[in-house]
């Protein structure tokens, strides 16, 4: 019965022939706002992105307090070919089958972890510990260190190129954004100096232009990979910048479209999201409001779709938001962690990154 239902509804063009080869999810790691559990509790939530974000399922994670209470989620990776889904909480790393659902390890870390990067082939991660002075570089098979690398004081976000050339380091206790050749996986060089600490920053495709949040700023910042330089600073106009419920810093969170025609920045007093032309002098184009305080935006991978950290789904096309994301308690789900893995015949073959990159080469 159900097979002529779809034969049928693919006839009439409800359902297209890309959906039965291609399975689009959007992973969303909970508690992903603080320890919060009123947010989706806690799990990895898996919704379909092909049937209007239905609620799939959630799939059981460890990552506890010494107390067995859930801990807040710092990062979330995949890597395509250990078929394997990473989530990073204060105090371990979990890495999990994504046929099997089932954890194969989990491990602490001394110095705890935060938001950590897996390079293109899958195979290392860069993962900083919470806030101290170092990162640690990370076999993604078996969990075992394989360097550990100083910074400046407060380690935190972590991008690892998609050329697979570069890691850029983010410690939230200096004005510069760090680079690390993962050759040798030592630094090699930084940007800036910026405004003020960098916060949650993106870069382009072409691997020639990040673009930084800052403490105090509601705005952004650009520099130049190329000569380490600063090269504009950008405020949002027409909003006042104001007291803000966590993390500190009036934009944290930025995100370009996967095709690098716009850049998407979170204000997080005025609880929006301001959308800015990608190309000088960065033109305002809109904002959007919100229904909570956003500390993080991503986006689907054909772009269609923003993801804010307040729960929303958002047509990135029209600006209007289409949904809100629920669990299957019909609670509304919020996190600073997901991302969308594609699927074909059961099996991953594409991810995109927990941070907004760029796809443009």
């Amino acid at each position: 019965m159900k097979s002529k239902l779809l034969i049928l509804q693919l006839i009439l063009g409800v359902v297209s022939i890309q959906s039965f080869s291609q399975q689009r999810y959007l992973y969303v790691a909970v508690p992903g706002i603080r320890d919060y559990l009123g947010y989706g509790g806690h799990g990895v939530l898996v919704f379909d992105i092909n049937n209007n974000h239905q609620f799939v399922k959630r799939i059981k994670t460890r990552g506890f307090h010494p107390d067995k209470t859930p801990s807040n989620v710092k990062g979330i990776a995949v890597s395509i070919p250990l078929n394997s889904l990473f989530v990073s909480t204060l105090e371990s790393l979990q890495r999990i089958d994504l046929t099997t659902e089932k954890i194969i390890w989990e491990k602490q870390f001394e110095g705890g972890c935060d938001r950590m990067s897996i390079s293109p082939d899958g195979m290392t991660m860069y993962l900083p510990s919470l806030e101290k002075e170092f990162w640690n570089v990370v076999d993604c098979k078996t969990g075992d260190i394989i360097r550990k690398i100083p910074v400046h004081k407060r380690a935190h976000n972590t991008i690892y190129a998609r050329s697979g050339k570069a890691v850029y380091l983010d410690d939230i206790a200096s004005p510069w954004l760090y680079v690390a050749d993962p050759s040798s996986h030592s630094l090699v060089g930084k940007i800036g100096p910026f405004a003020n600490y960098v916060r949650p920053f993106t870069i382009n495709g072409k691997e020639t232009i990040v673009y930084v949040t800052v403490d105090s700023l509601l705005g952004f910042e650009t520099g130049d990979v190329a000569t380490g330089r600063k090269i504009a600073s950008v405020k949002v106009e027409g909003w006042e910048r104001g007291p803000v419920r966590r993390h500190g810093n009036p934009s944290h969170g930025i995100a370009l479209t996967p095709d690098e025609k716009e850049i998407w920045l979170c204000d997080g007093h005025n609880m929006r999201l301001h959308v800015f032309k990608n190309e000088q002098p960065y033109q305002q184009l809109t904002t959007i409001p919100l229904q909570d305080m956003p500390g993080w935006v991503n986006f689907s991978i054909d772009g269609k779709y923003a993801y804010p950290s307040s729960g929303e789904v958002i047509d990135v096309k029209t600006r209007k938001v289409l949904l809100t994301l629920t669990d299957e308690f019909h609670n509304s789900v919020g996190s600073e962690k997901m991302l969308e893995i594609q699927f074909e015949n059961n099996k991953p073959v594409n991810a995109s990154d927990q941070f907004g990159l760029g796809y443009v080469k």
